[in-house]
């Protein structure tokens, strides 16, 4: 039985479904990151599984007991969740200790076991030393370690966080991923995380769901998110890559303006008069051939920008046809104009449809 299962949710304002149909379900101790660009209707379903909004269709059950639909919608404080917000919502006025405490007196657990606990909680989150601090003598880490803190304490059944880290700089956001990661794997609580960061949430998630639209793209494991995406829409969010078209026949993958054969993964379609294909930008090679790598002809190099770690570089095949990003090595040293071989990892060719 799932922890936490969304069945056919929809809410609509007047006659726009912000969530439309959606369906997932999530393993006690899983952590799914709902993932899409702003007005996907990522935290329109976080807050509707906190209980904030009222489905307009569908179910949402923890443990196989519902807790919202459209005739009936659980009150947020009985629900055993536990929410942390973009802006954090901590209180000015109370210490750290204080803050961290606050969900265990409001459920009046015992004083001495609502010490221990929060004292057990801050040397968790490397925050014991600041328990007597007020919020406004703290960094924005260290305020959003609160706010994790505060969260946990109260061992909820189910765990929210809608974009938690959006407030901090690049380097602090992935220090923060990162500790939100090993502190789910110490707890094992059940988690829905809500971003637009890709990278963010490649680093911390079990599974990802990807929204477009109000509606599911894809839900999958960080790696065949990446590597085996369904749909366009996912191929282009997920990373960069190329959308290129061609056509499957017997298991061989033939693209438009190129020459040569790439074999099918195990999984993709073997037959598809007209597909749509994505081919990541790191499994292309320009010059000689490398190894697993299939020929596929030459190529004219548009333009060039050197980023330190790889060359991006925008090609168009010889005989016409979509322009390719390639990401190479520092090594690999090309003029705007110059023609050179082109080659590419079957392993990075997805099949979209």
């Amino acid at each position: 039985m799932s922890k936490l299962a969304l069945k056919n949710i929809r809410k609509n304002y007047g006659p726009v479904a912000v969530v439309d149909d959606l369906s997932l379900d999530l393993h006690q101790g899983e952590l799914v990151t709902l993932l899409g660009p702003s007005g996907c209707g990522k935290t329109t379903t976080l807050r509707m599984i906190a209980g904030f909004i009222e489905l307009t269709a569908g179910t949402i059950e923890v443990d196989g007991q519902p807790i919202s639909s459209a005739q009936r919608t659980v009150a947020p404080e009985h629900r055993g969740m536990s929410m942390i917000f973009q802006s954090y919502a901590i209180w000015p006025n109370m210490t750290v200790a204080e803050n961290v405490g606050f969900g265990l007196n409001v459920r009046r657990t015992p004083a001495k076991e609502a010490q221990q606990r929060v004292h057990e909680m801050l040397e968790l989150v490397h925050l014991a030393p600041l328990a007597q601090r007020y919020p406004a003598e703290l960094s924005g880490g260290q305020q959003q370690r609160v706010a994790l803190a505060r969260a946990m304490v109260v061992r909820p059944e189910v765990l929210l966080l809608d974009e938690p880290l959006s407030n901090l700089d690049a380097n602090l956001r992935e220090e923060m991923a990162q500790e939100i990661r090993r502190l789910h794997d110490e707890f094992k609580f059940t988690t829905v995380y809500v971003t637009h960061d890709q990278s963010e949430a490649m680093t911390i998630s079990d599974r990802i769901a990807v929204l477009n639209l109000g509606r599911l793209e894809q839900v999958d494991t960080p790696w065949k998110l990446y590597n085996q995406p369904r749909t366009p829409f996912v191929a282009g969010f997920i990373g960069q890559t190329n959308l290129v078209g061609g056509s499957v026949r017997a298991g061989r993958i033939t693209l438009n303006g190129l020459n040569g054969e790439l074999a099918a993964q195990p999984g993709m379609p073997q037959e598809l008069a007209s597909a749509r294909l994505s081919i990541r930008p790191q499994s292309l090679y320009l010059g000689p051939a490398v190894a697993g790598a299939v020929a596929m002809g030459w190529v004219s190099v548009v333009s060039r920008t050197y980023l330190g770690e790889h060359w991006n570089y925008l090609v168009r095949p010889r005989s016409g046809g979509e322009l390719l990003k390639v990401h190479a090595p520092p090594s690999c040293l090309l003029e705007v104009g110059q023609e050179c071989a082109l080659a590419i990892d079957p392993g990075g060719v997805a099949v979209l449809g």
